[in-house]
This record gives C-alpha cells, sequence and structure tokens, in this order.
C-alpha cells in the first residue's frame, strides 16, 4: 500500500511537470495538439509566423491556476485587435516570467501560490469557433520553449 502511494506521487510529480496544474480539468497540462487552426505546440508554424509559446487545453470558462508561486506583474493586452479575448496576465517568480491568455484575471499585482486561482479563461470560441480551447503560456524570453516545465 505504501510503496504504491509512493509511485503515485512520484508518477503525478514526473506527468505534472515542475509547474502546477494551469487549468481546472486538466491535471496534466496536456497540449492541444493540431486542429483546423493549427498546432499548439512550441515552434509551430503561424502562417508567416511562429508559435511561440503552448497551448495548454482548457475549457472556456474554466478556471486558470498560477503555475508557480510569485507575483502577478501585469495584465498583458496579447493580440492589439480588440476582440473578445484581448486579455492576459504576466507572472514572475520562481526563477520564470511567463505571460498567460486569454484570461480573465482575478487580479494584476500581489502575490500568487502555486495552484492558486488567478482568473477565467475567456471564451475562445466566440472568436475562433471550433478550435480547441486552451489557455496559451509563453515565457517573457519567447527563445525558450515552456514546455519541460509543464
Amino acid at each position: 500500500m505504501l510503496r504504491g502511494l509512493i509511485l503515485f506521487i512520484l508518477f503525478t510529480q514526473v506527468t505534472a511537470g515542475i509547474w502546477g496544474r494551469l487549468c481546472d480539468g486538466n491535471p496534466t497540462n496536456r497540449l492541444r495538439g493540431t486542429d483546423g487552426y493549427g498546432s499548439g505546440f512550441y515552434g509551430a508554424p503561424r502562417g508567416r509566423r511562429t508559435h511561440l509559446g503552448v497551448d495548454v487545453i482548457c475549457s472556456d470558462g474554466s478556471t486558470v491556476d498560477a503555475p508557480f508561486t510569485g507575483r502577478m506583474v501585469k495584465m498583458v493586452i496579447p493580440f492589439g485587435n480588440n476582440h473578445a479575448i484581448e486579455n492576459g496576465a504576466m507572472l514572475e517568480g520562481s526563477g520564470y516570467c511567463v505571460k498567460m491568455f486569454p484570461i480573465a484575471a482575478l487580479r494584476y499585482n500581489g502575490s500568487v501560490t502555486k495552484g492558486e486561482v488567478i482568473g477565467r479563461l475567456l471564451n475562445i470560441q466566440d472568436v475562433y469557433p471550433g478550435i480547441t480551447s486552451h489557455v496559451h503560456i509563453q515565457m517573457c524570453d519567447t527563445s525558450v520553449d515552456p514546455t519541460p516545465y509543464l
């Protein structure tokens, strides 16, 4: 029994990565695969651009959690085109700096603890019908792939 519990804990730590769960309903931070709008993996082609983050599957309206202990730094305007999902947040701490969107954050400053609810996923389906809903997370230094931390 004890051995089983220890193996479960180790497995959970390995599958969850260094960071905690990002979205309610996706305990392993499973990434969006490929759909009609492209792929959710780091470096995926986006027409003439490259996807500079990763897309963690998350249902519209789900709670989004702080991936690590740190602080909320500021609001992020990711796209600059005033559509319904034009909102996000920047977090720093534990040696990381990330931007997460599209989320309606509960606040844009102050301390957060790993796993604390920081907001809700905005309704991506309003802008991109049929896409796999997700929270986008990218490092502030976009040359760094966040995948290993998930």
